[in-house]
């Protein structure tokens, strides 16, 4: 997922203040980079009731998509099992970035992408996390979920920058 998500005015109610015009708007350069610092982040599933469920994760922003683990029987992994559809935001209310998109259970070759995910999870060695590069690889992958993003609103200066990005489907 390398290709560059298409920027344009996301859609609010009248009286938000949301420029008419496309000026302003974010670069996917300004905003990507955001979810690769990034120490936490909430992701929103759905009970198999419809009730919402959020909870505070570590993960990593690596190839266009988000990567996280943890047990395969927590709420959040039975819910998004039933129903994978998402919504993982940073912890701004200022800077905000939101991403929509859908989470599967993967696994990491401990020679390709477990390599590079141990060296991003490297930002959590001061907190005790650092994984090697075949923790993802066994026969349940870790625990290792993906989320691939299909949409992104992101804005630092509300309402002058609010911007949506698209990306197209796999």
């Amino acid at each position: 997922m390398d290709a560059v998500p298409a920027p344009d005015r996301p859609t609010f109610p009248e009286g938000y203040g949301l420029p008419a015009s496309t000026d302003g708007l974010l670069e996917w350069a300004q905003v990507e980079p955001r979810l690769r610092e990034s120490l936490h982040f909430w992701i929103c599933s759905v009970r198999p009731d419809g009730r919402p469920h959020s909870v505070p994760r570590w993960g990593v922003w690596l190839e266009g998509r988000f990567f996280y683990d943890g047990a395969p029987t927590t709420r959040h992994t039975r819910n998004v099992e039933r129903n994978p559809a998402v919504t993982l935001t940073l912890e701004s209310g200022t800077e905000v970035v939101i991403v929509e998109g859908e989470s599967q259970a993967t696994r990491a070759d401990p020679d390709r992408l477990g390599t590079r995910l141990a060296e991003a999870f490297g930002k959590y060695a001061d907190s005790g996390y650092l994984p090697g590069p075949d923790s993802w690889s066994g026969e349940d992958g870790g625990g290792l979920r993906v989320v691939t993003p299909q949409l992104v609103l992101a804005w630092f200066a509300f309402p002058t920058d609010c911007t949506r990005f698209t990306f197209g489907r796999p």
